[in-house]
């Protein structure tokens, strides 16, 4: 295997794995008031929030009672690129 197809695969993989993280903490965050104005809520919001966004436009049933879902469906589908990629490439 070629070292430099191995290596991309390792940087998406750390790539996913870090977003995954974002999104889940992203996620937690929502559950108390944070200060809209905190660099760390306000990069968390700047990251997530498109993807989140996109999610509910195209599937509008992952907001279930008031419950929105779209973190999870964002992390299923994340994990599902990144079992693909790695599969694909190292058998």
């Amino acid at each position: 295997m070629s070292a430099l197809i191995y290596a991309l695969v390792s940087t998406i993989h750390l790539i996913i794995t870090l977003y995954i993280w974002i999104v889940i903490i992203a996620a937690l965050i929502t559950w108390v008031q944070p200060n809209p104005y905190n660099p760390i809520v306000r990069f968390l919001t700047q990251v997530t929030e498109p993807v989140f966004t996109w999610i509910r436009r195209k599937m509008p049933f992952v907001v279930v009672g008031g419950v929105d879902l779209s973190p999870v469906v964002v992390i299923i589908a994340l994990q599902f690129v990144d079992i693909f990629l790695t599969r694909l490439v190292f058998g």
